[in-house]
């Protein structure tokens, strides 16, 4: 259904609640959790998705080792693996319950072995390829150094038992599995529609098999996506929901008025001008929660004057992050002192320095624009959204102020912004980053040389021996200090500019149960009900 008209139809009874069912109402009837999910999403592609509005349909639809746990990230919970064991942190292996993909074929130990083959195939591009590089021969694979995979630390010692062995002991790794890069597929329904590794392979529009609590029904780009119960999961008397519907809203006033009008569930995000008025006057339905992420820019620096650090540093001081967060987003945020967010047990980086207009001036006139002359003109490129474009209009405001120069901003629809980062075709871009596990490295990983989500093309050798070090110090205070020196020279050089420390600000029916509050904002939807 058109977003629109369903908010302009919904209008005419938003303020009468008690005279008409909602849609709200009448999805609860049937079971039907009706959810705001952002933009469209890039992919439903485990291994080829890159967004969280992807990563949060993929979860409903493909289940891997280890699952969500209900309420704490940093725990595991038994997934398709119903027990594990691992020696010294090394060598880990998961023995398998009797599961069914939606096509009837059963799961086995050897789709996850094709899953990691095909995400680790140099052809598919994946970018991230590198969540699996912890396992033996598996970077060596995916730069094409060898070829046979087999050599890889992963192998299918029967149907039901998969052992996978690391390059050095991570004692989290039941955490890292969790995430969907990790998560097997239907070998038979990918080939029937292309190679294995071909990334222009759309098994997901033809035929999306999977095996987890739910499967796909219906997808109307840019309208809805909708997944129903799956009769054939392994733990289907479990699964208190008959269907999701997430629909893909841009606008954060839209999605709102939906709320209001009684369309939705949950909101994925509350207008940045609502929130202080939703706060004074306790609004039952506003729901703020801690979130392990961090929105940043990232700076590319191939290209002249974002080369040179002065610039780069110049840049970030002349950036009010505190009055960014009070006057712009207003959702709680906290000024980012550092890329790693706080939340991470044991982990505090040394923190950067933040505004100082005085010290900005003066490292860009070292850097030969004094008071901006001489400065060329760049883009500042955003993905549409208005908190995003609202903060890149006061950062805007904030550098031609303070440093006397004039950027241009610009939004792109999401699959185009995506695209247009990932070929490297901008200057300074609007980024996130939600960790994929409660470790530093999440965040750090995607910095080195070698990372396929390292967008601003940065290389330092001695940071990428210290983040690739700390996967050998078996010492967990010694390995937290190495990435909390890594992580030093970022704030140093600056290849991307930490601007706030997220939280996850929604809204969401008092009806709906089960959904708790987590840090990287994962859900195991079986356990979510109405009441």
């Amino acid at each position: 259904m058109n977003i629109t008209k369903l908010v302009l139809s919904l209008s005419l009874f938003s303020f009468t609640p008690y005279l008409f069912a909602t849609p709200a109402d009448d999805a609860i009837k049937k079971g039907i959790l009706l959810l705001g999910n952002g933009s469209e999403p890039h992919s439903l592609d485990p291994h080829i998705n890159s967004s969280m509005n992807g990563h949060h349909v993929i979860m409903s639809l493909i289940e891997g080792l280890i699952a969500p746990h209900p309420t704490d990230d940093s725990l595991p919970h038994p997934g398709i693996a119903y027990k594990w064991e691992n020696e010294s942190n090394t060598v880990w292996t998961f023995h398998l319950r009797d599961a069914n993909w939606t096509n009837g074929d059963p799961v086995t130990a050897h789709d996850f072995i094709y899953g990691f083959k095909r995400i680790l195939s140099p052809r598919l591009g994946s970018q991230y390829a590198e969540m699996l590089f912890s396992m033996v021969n598996a970077k060596a694979f995916n730069e094409g150094e060898i070829t046979n995979f087999t050599k890889v630390g992963a192998k299918a010692l029967n149907d039901h038992t998969l052992q996978i062995t690391l390059k050095d002991p991570i004692p989290y790794f039941y955490n890292i599995i969790k995430h969907t890069s990790w998560f097997p597929v239907n070998q038979r329904t990918v080939e029937k529609h292309g190679e294995m590794d071909d990334p222009s392979n759309n098994w997901i529009r033809e035929e999306y098999v999977g095996n987890g609590p739910f499967k796909l029904k219906n997808w109307q780009m840019n309208q809805i996506i909708e997944v129903e119960k799956n009769p054939d999961y392994w733990d289907s008397d479990s699964i208190k929901l008959h269907g999701i519907k997430f629909f893909p809203i841009v606008s954060e006033n839209t999605e709102n008025q939906m709320f209001d009008a009684g369309a939705l569930h949950l909101t994925y995000q509350v207008p940045a001008d609502l929130v202080p008025v939703y706060l004074e006057r306790k609004e039952p339905t506003l729901r703020i929660d801690p979130y392990l992420g961090t929105y940043y820019y990232v700076l590319n620096v191939t290209v002249p004057p974002l080369d040179n650090p002065k610039v780069r540093k110049a840049l970030s001081l002349a950036i009010n992050r505190k009055s960014i967060v009070r006057r712009v987003t207003q959702r709680g945020e906290l000024p980012a002192t550092s890329f790693t967010p706080p939340g991470i047990s044991g982990y505090t980086p040394e923190p950067m320095e933040t505004f100082n207009p005085k010290r900005a001036r003066e490292l860009l006139a070292e850097a030969g624009y004094p008071g901006g002359e001489g400065f060329p003109k760049f883009t500042l490129l955003f993905n549409t959204l208005e908190r995003h474009k609202a903060i890149a209009e006061a950062i805007q405001q904030m550098w031609n102020q303070i440093l006397g120069i004039d950027i241009e901003i610009r939004n792109q629809e999401w699959k185009v912004f995506i695209d247009t980062v990932a070929a490297g075709d901008y200057q300074i871009a609007r980024k996130g980053w939600i960790g994929d596990y409660m470790y530093p490295d999440t965040f750090l990983r995607i910095l080195k040389s070698d990372s396929g989500q390292n967008d601003p093309n940065y290389s330092n050798p001695e940071y990428d021996s210290l983040v690739e070090s700390s996967y050998m110090e078996k010492d967990d205070r010694k390995r937290l200090d190495i990435l909390a020196k890594a992580e030093s020279i970022i704030l140093d050089e600056l290849p991307i500019i930490p601007i706030y420390y997220y939280v996850k600000d929604h809204r969401i029916d008092l009806r709906v149960k089960g959904w708790h509050p987590t840090p990287m904002d994962v859900r195991n939807y079986k356990n979510v009900y109405f009441e």
